[in-house]
């Protein structure tokens, strides 16, 4: 009885070291969880930060976006009248040059005034397409913030 005592007791001992051991790392998983569960939360807070960041930013691209498709209206409007008075200008100098074939003065500055013209109606245009493109690049960059959102959702 006294060896089989000293057996038991002999396992008894093995059995509790092993608790503790096991115990330890109980407790050491215990905090590895918790750790990771605060680390998770603060991403999640992060992602939600980046979340409200990228919403806010899409409203400034949104507003720039129809500033932009506003003043593209403008300048097509301003394209039109000038491209009217461009008009004008040439049958003005057509007129000038059929009926008055001896002012060279005002045919001077009907050409001169034409190439205004069209200097602004070149620049204009060119304005336009910038502006389009940027618009254009706009809508990308919202459809883009869209997706992150959609994917951060998920």
């Amino acid at each position: 009885l006294k060896e089989e005592n000293a057996i038991l007791r002999s396992k008894i001992n093995k059995l509790q070291i092993l608790s503790e051991t096991q115990a330890d790392k109980m407790r050491k998983l215990e905090k590895k969880l918790e750790e990771n569960k605060i680390k998770e939360e603060k991403e999640a807070q992060d992602l939600e930060a980046m979340v409200q960041h990228v919403e806010q930013n899409l409203q400034l691209m949104t507003k720039r976006a129809a500033k932009a498709e506003n003043s593209a209206a403008k300048l097509r409007q301003e394209n039109a009248q000038l491209q009217a008075e461009l008009r004008n200008c040439r049958l003005e100098k057509e007129e000038l040059c059929a009926g008055q074939a001896g002012l060279a003065a005002a045919k001077q500055n009907a050409e001169v005034a034409l190439q205004h013209l069209l200097r602004v109606t070149s620049s204009s245009r060119a304005s336009i397409r910038q502006l389009l493109s940027g618009a254009e690049s706009l809508q990308l960059i919202a459809d883009l913030l869209k997706s992150i959102d959609r994917i951060s959702e998920v």
